[in-house]
């Protein structure tokens, strides 16, 4: 631990709350937190647990982890962001996924910390956290570079199918399964001229010249019925 750690512990300790479903790990972190001047003012072995523990107990940071059964750590920390717990969090797992370490930082954790870290890098870590700096472990730098990447590139277009409306949906599956102006507007219980004036702004959305091209469209999508092969006009 850096010596201004060591000072602040001394004269400031650091109160926090565990909440990690494996007993053992509890145990060992308790000691090793206490060993090193910060109070530990509980240990809970699941979120639930953890939610009201946070409502009873007076602390500085929680300590998180990701995988635990029944609530995993990142629907727990966004229980605990959505009761109002303004406190830094601090995930401290051994998932290195990308997918975790974006969620829970997005959802509020001001850390995202190793296991296997060393003791006093933890706690320095998590002084630092307390003065206010956003922690992530070394090894998972990689992730947040990915997250930046993939975040720079451009979003991929809006379905054609999403401009269309209900009905001409509904009338787009009769195109892909043949049906003619006549049958549709027989069975939708709509005019002719209804259908074809639906029909002109399906090609316009879909950005197509014919009906085929809807309905073949319509077919490699998902969007038809059951075809009659039967494409009259």
């Amino acid at each position: 631990m850096s010596d201004y750690a060591d000072i602040i512990a001394k004269e400031h300790p650091i109160r926090v709350i565990i909440i990690d479903d494996h007993a053992l790990f509890r145990s060992g972190l308790m000691e090793l937190l206490e060993r090193r001047g910060i109070k530990v003012m509980a240990a809970l072995g699941s979120g639930h647990e953890g939610i009201q523990a946070a409502k009873d107990f007076t602390y500085d940071l929680i300590l998180l982890d990701i995988r635990m059964p029944q609530m995993n750590g990142r629907e727990t920390l966004k229980r605990l962001r959505q009761s109002d717990v303004t406190v830094p969090i601090v995930m401290l797992t051994t998932s290195q996924e990308d997918e975790d370490v974006i969620d829970a930082l997005r959802n509020g954790a001001q850390g995202y910390l190793l296991k296997d870290m060393e003791p006093d890098e933890l706690v320095a870590a998590l002084y630092d956290i307390l003065q206010g700096e956003t922690i992530v472990a070394k090894d998972l730098a990689g992730a947040l570079a990915r997250a930046v990447k993939k975040g720079e590139q451009p979003a991929k277009p809006a379905s054609p199918f999403s401009e269309l409306t209900p009905r001409e949906s509904e009338i787009l599956e009769h195109l892909a399964a043949g049906q003619s102006n006549k049958i549709i507007a027989r069975e939708l219980g709509i005019a002719d001229g209804t259908v074809k004036l639906h029909v002109k702004a399906i090609l316009r959305k879909l950005g197509v010249r014919s009906r085929v091209e809807a309905a073949v469209i319509a077919v490699e999508q998902g969007h038809a019925k059951k075809s009659k092969n039967n494409y009259t006009t």
